[in-house]
């Protein structure tokens, strides 16, 4: 139990904004940079170091969508890989904290649904990671190397 004199001490250290709450001090905040596929250009904005990557995915698709930009993308996070920009080709998993990876850059992709034909007959669905016409290359580059035809999509289906 404190005393009155400790009491009015942490008051008054709280007033002059001396005392810092002990998850404030531990917790690191930075700015991340964030290249939409399709997009004009990155969204930046602050996070917590402990944020999970799921929710770094919600808040870049709100100020997507708060900044009016196009394409339209919807809001549901599940629909989205985040990569890192200049380290492989792996999606980061979306239960991990986003300062765990030693990066501020990220790109954000739309999961590709395609329906492909099972052996018995029965239509099922994947999701490819960024199924599309470019390779993502380090250092957050794009390049359109190898055009898509029609014999590598699944049969009935066409560009």
């Amino acid at each position: 139990m404190k005393s009155g004199f400790e009491k009015m001490v942490l008051q008054k250290n709280k007033k002059k904004g001396r005392y810092e709450d002990e998850t404030r001090r531990k917790s690191t905040r930075f700015l991340v940079t964030i290249n939409i596929m399709g997009s004009a250009g990155p969204i930046r904005f602050v996070v917590n170091e402990k944020e999970v990557v799921s929710g770094v995915i919600e808040t870049a698709l709100k100020s997507y969508a708060r900044e009016g930009r196009l394409p339209v993308l919807g809001f549901d996070a599940t629909n989205f890989f985040l990569y890192c920009a200049n380290a492989g080709f792996d999606a980061v998993s979306p239960l991990e904290a986003i300062g765990s990876f030693g990066v501020r850059n990220f790109v954000l992709c739309k999961k590709q649904i395609i329906l492909e034909q099972v052996a018995d007959g029965v239509i099922g669905t994947s999701s490819l990671y960024c199924r599309s016409h470019y390779l993502l290359v380090c250092g957050s580059y794009l390049l359109d190397l190898l055009p898509v035809s029609s014999h590598d999509l699944p049969e009935g289906e066409e560009e």
